[in-house]
This record gives C-alpha cells, sequence and structure tokens, in this order.
C-alpha cells in the first residue's frame, strides 16, 4: 500500500531520519552490526534506512525495493555515491525474485541480513511479507525490523494523517509469536516503545534442509 501525501513528506524529513538513525543504534545493540553482509531492504523510501544499511551497519551490498517510484527516485539521488553497492528496484515486498530478477537476486537463501524500517505494517497481506523474509534469508541470517503495531494504528491522530491497511493489523505480541511460525528465533532480542505503539528486534534464520 502506497503511502499517503503527509506520511512520504515526513519518512523524508529531518526528525524522521533522527528517528531512524536512533532505531537503527537500538537494532545494533540487539543483534550486532553486518560487516560484509549481502542484504535486502523492504520498502527503501528515500533511501536514507538503505544509507544506515550501508554506513553504519557495514553491510557490502543491498537490494532495495519500493513500490513508489517518487521514493525511488529520492533514493536513486541520496545513494548515488555508494554505485553499485545499491540495487534499487520497483515492486512488492512479497515477491523479491520478481523485483530483483534483472540481478537475479531475491533467490532462497541468498541474503544475510534483511531489513525492515517500519514498512510491514503497510501490506496487506503481512503474513505473505514475514514469509518472503524467511524464504532470501539464508540460515543464520538475521532479520532487522522496527515497526508499527495496531495500538499506534488505531490512535486518531494516526487514522487522521495516515493511511494504513485497516484489516488485520498485529499488536507486538502477534508480530512477534508469528516470526518462529515462518522459521525465525526471536528469542529476547526485541523491544517495544511508547505503551507497544512500536515493536524492534532481530530474529535468526534458523538452520534447516531447504
Amino acid at each position: 500500500m502506497l503511502m499517503n501525501r503527509v506520511e512520504s513528506a515526513l519518512i523524508d524529513s529531518g526528525p524522521r531520519r533522527l528517528l531512524q538513525h536512533y532505531e537503527a543504534n537500538l537494532l545494533i545493540k540487539l543483534g550486532g552490526r553486518t560487516p560484509g553482509a549481502r542484504a535486502a531492504e523492504l520498502g527503501c523510501g528515500p533511501g536514507y534506512g538503505t544509507k544506515l544499511i550501508l554506513d553504519t551497519f557495514g553491510a557490502a551490498s543491498v537490494d532495495a525495493v519500493d513500490l513508489d517510484p517518487k521514493m525511488l527516485a529520492r533514493a536513486r539521488r541520496r545513494l548515488q555515491r555508494h554505485g553499485e553497492r545499491v540495487y534499487l528496484a520497483r515492486g512488492s515486498a512479497t515477491d523479491l525474485a520478481a523485483a530483483f530478477a534483472p540481478i537475479d537476486g531475491g533467490q532462497d537463501a541468498s541474503y544475510e541480513a534483511v531489513f525492515d524500517f517500519a514498512i510491514i505494517h503497510h501490506i496487506p497481506n503481512w503474513r505473505d511479507a514475514l514469509a518472503e523474509v524467511a524464504r532470501v534469508l539464508a540460515p543464520g541470517g538475521r532479520f532487522f525490523f522496527d515497526e508499527v503495531t495496531a495500538t499506534a494504528l488505531a490512535r486518531p491522530t494516526y487514522q487522521a494523517l495516515f493511511d494504513h491497511p485497516g484489516a488485520d493489523r498485529f499488536s507486538a505480541g502477534e508480530f512477534l509469536a508469528e516470526l518462529p511460525r515462518h522459521g525465525l528465533h526471536i528469542g529476547e532480542s526485541w523491544r517495544t516503545r511508547i505503551g507497544g505503539d512500536y515493536v524492534l528486534g532481530v530474529a535468526t534464520r534458523t538452520q534447516d534442509s531447504r
């Protein structure tokens, strides 16, 4: 689901970049950095999260997807200096193989890290997005997430300013409970903020036979 005009402006603002920097540092405390990793990002927006994945987490490369061509244009400008370390594609977070087909990306077990900076709550079939994260992560790979829960989405300010899917939104507990159903082990590597409005954490892809 595309963001509305208000949210599109907000996510490319100075306050959002400061908050995302704070969130990145918290995720590093919970799950470590990703030096040299091949990473994927769900919903790159204007590219600031992608920049953090490269510069702060230390990934070697990022394949990032977004539905909004305007956001992708902003991201390309912001990430130009990173050259071939970044691949940006228009497409769905529930079908990374299609989005990254030109570079043969998005294949099973092809990434060591996947990042979600508050995108999955925009996806109507959010469980399919988690299944896709698990599919593309190599065993032992990490899923870094920062999500907005149904508690926040029910607040009058969120409903007045932003557009989100209305049905089947997740609480922090429901999101965390869904992870192991897709082979993503979370343990104690998670935190909530503002009374459960936000949930952040790092889950690890369990070993399997694939």
